[in-house]
């Protein structure tokens, strides 16, 4: 049913817990797992110089390769295929965009499961995905 899983990671603990439930899953299908890191750039949509953006990029691909670390080891434990990538942009528009891109049958997503103001204020990119993603949408909650 599922050849193609995506998995996006933010190096939390509860993209942590999303990672070993498709990762086990793909095992259990026989599928290839992506992991998906996306530097979000909204955050520094006002930085004003080139220079500052290079410095900052370089530290955030930094952190995306350390949450995708995670995925590379528990998909090589589990002996399946995977793919890591990188991208630059908004997340939940990012891991739409990808898993179409790359023809994925489901997004496996962690969830802080925040309520009230903060849900207000910070949003759930698990939220978004679910209204944008072009194939079935799995959250995981730590």
């Amino acid at each position: 049913m599922y050849k193609k899983i995506l998995i996006p990671t933010d190096g939390s603990k509860t993209a942590e817990a999303a990672i070993h439930h498709g990762v086990g899953l793909a095992k259990g299908l026989g599928a290839k797992v992506y992991g998906l890191y996306v530097i979000d750039i909204s955050a520094f949509a006002g930085i004003p110089t080139e220079a500052i953006w290079e410095s900052m990029r370089g530290l955030l691909e930094e952190e995306g390769k350390r949450a995708l670390a995670t995925v590379e080891k528990t998909a090589k434990e589990q002996g399946i295929p995977y793919e890591l990538l990188i991208r630059e942009g908004i997340p939940s528009e990012d891991i739409a965009k990808v898993a179409e891109d790359e023809g994925t049958d489901l997004i496996v997503v962690g969830t802080a499961g925040r309520t009230g103001l903060n849900r207000f204020l910070l949003g759930s990119v698990a939220e978004k995905v679910i209204k944008i993603a072009p194939c079935p949408v799995m959250v995981v909650r730590k």
